[in-house]
């Protein structure tokens, strides 16, 4: 097996960066070249200070509500012959684990004197923690989301307006997360002097992936003292879904150079022809956009396709670098699982667990109950990213839909 990079080299993932499989970079006008410099500046600097790391670790503690729980799942296991356990971060303030990352750019941003923010959001979950963090720390908001993103994710696009954040609807495009990518960094580049762009996954120009990687780690470095009280040693399996990446490599962060075996679940949406698998997808080249080198869904030209999936969080066209990497060098192995199978993951865990994970975080559990057809008598642990309140107008439609009709119905006429 090739060198696992914990860290990105001069911006890129990968044994030789000059290499064709050397994924990450920076490239971006050359307007943002200073404000990229600045942040490298003080990621490399402020993050390593003791008086950062203390303050960033009180806000884990007093506004996210961390430790986030490891919850035994005793049903599902002797359903599944398999000892299951759910890292449930939909616990966390604002429902999910994008607050762990959105609270560290944005008391950074605060550091290096700047005056605004911004972000992109796809499901909603971060642009709702950017717009929490920016109310905790008192710094102005704007959140860019595709139109269509935000008809069916409208419970957090409400939840970030109340919260004080503006949020811009990109009607450009697909009108999905891609885009609300782009129209941030064409705001981002207006006035990169005051404007701090809080990039929601662990992707982007170089140093996004380093920085979000680190402050979700906070996943995997729970999770090594937690198994302690359940079993000795190592898990099994660990699962994640992936979008972006930024659940999967927090959660992954900490056993990468272990010898667990590490799976990430890509969105397999409703067939062949609507889906946004990049892993072991013909669709998929490697190719430069928004500001990093990775594998993208991309027609020849480079340009992005259309994705598709039940769950907003995980129809991203393109994939982190860092997991990019890990799948070349063989050290994770990617599945996907349909907008059905998340349905009815979603539906097992609920019934049988008591918990209502979110479309994104279903997709691992689809995962799960996948794997557990292959194997008995094993540790597995499932990333639960986030909870299902913002998907109930979805969900209600997908498995409900005479009672969703129904209600429709009731409301126009009343």
């Amino acid at each position: 097996m090739d060198k696992i990079f914990l860290k990105s080299k001069k911006g890129f993932f990968g044994r030789d960066i000059d290499s064709t499989h050397a994924f990450g970079g920076q490239y971006v006008p050359e307007i943002l070249y200073p404000a990229l410099k600045a942040l490298e500046y003080s990621y490399t600097n402020l993050f390593n200070t003791k008086s950062f790391k203390a303050e960033l670790k009180e806000l884990y503690h007093t506004f996210i509500g961390r430790p986030t729980p490891l919850i035994y799942a005793k049903n599902a296991s002797a359903i599944l012959q398999n000892s299951i356990y759910l890292k449930f971060e939909g616990l966390a303030n604002t429902g999910a684990h994008k607050i762990n990352n959105a609270i560290g750019q944005v008391l950074l941003a605060k550091k290096m004197g700047k005056t605004r923010i911004i972000a992109e959001t796809g499901a909603g979950q971060h642009g709702l923690a950017t717009a929490a963090a920016c109310a905790k720390l008192n710094i102005e908001c704007t959140i860019f989301m595709g139109a269509r993103d935000i008809k069916r994710q409208f419970p957090n696009v409400f939840n970030m307006e109340l919260l004080g954040a503006k949020v811009v609807s990109v009607e450009s495009g697909t009108q999905t997360l891609k885009d609300a990518v782009n129209e941030a960094l064409r705001e981002w580049s207006k006035d990169p002097k005051n404007t701090f762009y809080v990039l929601g996954s662990a992707l982007g120009p170089y140093p996004y992936p380093d920085i979000v990687r680190t402050l979700q780690s906070i996943i995997s470095k729970e999770l090594k003292k937690q198994t302690q009280h359940f079993f000795k040693g190592y898990p099994d399996i660990m699962i994640a879904c992936v979008g972006g990446g930024s659940n999967a490599i927090g959660f992954f962060n900490h056993y990468l150079k272990s010898k667990v075996e590490l799976i990430g679940v890509e969105a397999g949406g409703l067939d062949s022809q609507h889906n946004a698998i990049r892993m072991d997808n013909k669709n998929a080249r490697i190719g430069i956009a928004q500001g990093y080198k990775s594998y993208f869904l991309s027609d020849t030209y480079g340009n992005l396709l259309e994705t598709y999936s039940l769950s907003a969080g995980l129809d991203y066209a393109g994939i982190g670098p860092q997991l990019a990497h890990l799948k070349e060098i063989g050290r994770i192995k990617f599945l996907s699982a349909n907008d059905k199978e998340a349905l009815e993951a979603l539906q097992f865990f609920a019934k049988n667990e008591g918990i209502i994970a979110a479309l994104e975080s279903s997709h691992a559990l689809a995962g799960a109950l996948k794997i557990t057809k292959e194997v008995k008598n094993k540790n597995i642990i499932v990333n639960v990213s986030g909870r299902g309140d913002k998907d109930i107008f979805i969900t209600a439609k997908a498995l409900q839909k005479e009672r969703w009709s129904a209600f429709l119905n009731q409301e126009a006429q009343g």
